[in-house]
């Protein structure tokens, strides 16, 4: 019969202390005697000494000495070990009592004794543990990476530890901004400094590496950091959000790369989880564009909410095989639909909310590149980001849906663009289906209009989603540069996906509490400069504006220096969420609305010249451009 790997550890580690019972009472002995033990009481040792140890090691075994690992022996252990020395000494005596020899062993002995096994017993632990960790003579250490970790608190300990255990790493010290730590040692790695001092700490330890180990840290903190570092070619990682470690998601070990959402100073989204509950969970949810950055992250986001299913719509098929991909791996219990249609196509439409019979809709799909529409694209725009918001969202009146929660831009304030104009007007014919009482719009669904609560969200850019800024700096980085940027001053407002898609979420209950056809306006914080962007994603790929350079091409067709968040003519009202306030924007009525149906109805192909003199009469905030440069 085979023993495992951990019984032979324990058998080791139990012979160890059973040997170590013995040498204690030897030296116990030895001391008392000055190294000169009388042959009588030698007799009396060897006698007393087998049931010595078998009553001492028995309580080793009885209080579970040898469930854990001699490498990771820690202060709980210690008391284990203490509890179970001196309750087995005592147990000892009361046995020598029962024998008729308590009277014969010195009473500096039985003093002596069990402080000598206790230190028998906890040094070899430590000693075995320091081995282990490449602590005591190890050349491992000088292989590993050299790191500082800023950091001294409960975290920053934590981590030390963990990676004390690592091969890849070895720190040789901390940085923190309370003098009271200066010169402490922590793990036993010294708390050299504050802060500040990284670039000293850097170069006279020739680290390669830094670790910021605060998890509730300021973008202040990481932006200083990295621009300390970057000119040093040292890399800076993280541990994982705070909520992360307290949730369980993630362990402090866990370390990151600084990325943009680090540096942007972003607050974390508080969600109304009851109320969110309430509206998505057990319930069908279909959301258009879900193949893609926005739509897919909503998918991920109502997963918390456990819906009852979730209806996948997309046009671009490998767009929703790769969301089909992902989802179908991360949650197989859940009931989810994947399915190919184009939001201008009533028919499929009305199929869909026909055999699915959604609850809330969240509508994200839309043209949004700027340029691209700009540019013999805009029919396509028009149709896609207006007829298609005004068919899925007639037809979820047609099917009763509680809440269609329109995802929309800050492109739509004071238009310039194609794209923004088309956003605009979609956000303007939710605006009127929610007036709408009475106009039965073709066919007489003026009951049913009452039951569906419309809701748009305005918001800026995210990172990272497709056709964004972010990837395209990043790949031209890759290519070793340039940068191209369009304007020196140019600003733009941005949010992380996930902070974006959670206000939405929340966007989506507040809605209709005023009566519905509520425009949310995000808190997208301060605007961004492109360029101070694109600066930090070089620090952050390690590089430098040396390496790789920026260069401005030029405003494209469609491009604001600015963006807005509300129009001229828009007042915002405060909401009880503090990242969310409501645009009161001009209102259209059916009238309006009918008339655009029809228009619309009867488009079959328009040039760019003829989309942007329609969206003029449309639109009245819309800026052509090409108009007024005539």
């Amino acid at each position: 019969m085979f023993v495992s790997k951990i019984d032979y550890r324990t058998i080791i580690a139990f012979t160890h202390d059973f040997v170590a019972v013995g040498v204690a009472w030897w030296i116990a002995y030895l001391f008392r005697f000055n190294f000169d033990i009388p042959s009588s009481v030698s007799v009396v040792l060897i006698s007393t000494l087998p049931w010595i140890v078998l009553t001492q090691t028995s309580f080793f075994l009885w209080l579970g000495l040898y469930r854990g690992v001699w490498r990771y022996a820690s202060l709980p252990d210690v008391k284990r070990i203490v509890i179970a020395v001196f309750m087995g000494t005592l147990c000892v005596l009361v046995l020598l009592g029962l024998l008729d020899q308590f009277e014969s062993i010195p009473g500096s002995v039985i003093v002596l004794a069990p402080l000598l096994l206790l230190l028998i017993m906890g040094s070899s632990r430590l000693i075995y543990r320091a081995w282990k960790e490449r602590r005591l003579y190890s050349l491992e250490s000088y292989e590993a990476k050299l790191v500082l970790v800023i950091g001294a608190g409960r975290t920053g300990i934590n981590l030390t530890k963990d990676l004390a255990r690592s091969r890849e790493w070895h720190v040789v010290g901390m940085l923190d901004d309370n003098p009271r730590k200066f010169g402490t040692r922590l793990q036993g790695v010294r708390v050299l400094g504050n802060i500040k001092e990284l670039p000293e700490w850097v170069q006279k330890l020739n680290v390669g590496h830094v670790i910021i180990a605060i998890p509730s840290v300021s973008h202040r903190i990481y932006r200083q950091a990295l621009e300390m570092c970057s000119e040093l070619g040292v890399k800076v990682m993280t541990v994982p959000s705070y909520s992360d470690l307290i949730s369980g998601k993630a362990v402090v070990s866990k370390i990151r790369e600084i990325e943009l959402d680090d540096l942007l100073g972003r607050e974390p989204v508080v969600l109304d989880n009851d109320g969110l509950h309430g509206l998505l969970s057990d319930q069908v949810i279909l959301v258009t564009g879900a193949g893609g950055s926005i739509g897919s992250e909503l998918c991920r986001q109502l997963m918390v909410f456990k819906p009852g299913r979730i209806v996948f719509v997309e046009l671009n098929e490998f767009a929703l095989y790769n969301v089909q991909e992902e989802f179908v791996a991360r949650f197989p219990d859940a009931k989810l639909t994947f399915v190919i249609g184009d939001i201008k196509d009533e028919p499929r439409m009305t199929q869909l909310f026909s055999q699915f019979r959604p609850t809330v809709v969240f509508h994200a799909a839309a043209y949004k590149h700027v340029p691209l529409m700009e540019e013999g694209n805009g029919c396509q725009a028009l149709l896609n980001n207006v007829w298609g918001t005004y068919v899925v969202a007639k037809v979820a009146i047609n099917f009763g849906v509680k809440k269609f929660v329109l995802i929309s831009t800050d492109k739509a304030v004071n238009p310039i663009s194609i794209m923004g104009a088309t956003k605009r007007l979609a956000e303007m014919v939710c605006q009127a289906l929610q007036q709408s009482n009475t106009c039965d719009l073709k066919n007489n669904l003026s009951e049913n209009m009452r039951r569906t609560c419309f809701v748009m969200v305005r918001f800026g850019n995210v990172l990272g989603s497709t056709g964004s800024v972010i990837p395209k700096f990043r790949d031209q980085i890759t290519k070793g540069g340039p940068i191209t940027i369009t304007h020196p001053d140019m600003t733009r407002y941005f949010m992380s996906i996930p902070e974006a898609t959670q206000l939405v979420l929340q966007a989506g209950l507040m809605g209709g509490v005023e009566g519905g056809g509520e425009i949310f306006v995000l808190d997208m914080g301060s605007p961004v400069k492109i360029v101070d962007l694109a600066k930090d994603l070089i620090r952050l790929s390690g590089l430098t504006e040396e390496d790789i350079h920026i260069e401005f091409t030029g405003l494209r067709c469609g491009e604001k220096i600015h963006e807005e968040l509300l129009s001229s003519d828009e007042n915002a009202l405060p909401t009880p969420h503090e990242k969310l306030r409501i645009a009161q924007a001009r209102q259209v009525d059916e009238k309006w609305l009918l008339d655009l149906a029809i228009w619309l109805s009867n488009i079959s192909v328009l040039s760019d010249f003829e989309v942007r003199d329609q969206l003029a009469n449309w639109v009245p905030e819309y800026i052509n451009k090409e108009e007024s440069d005539r």
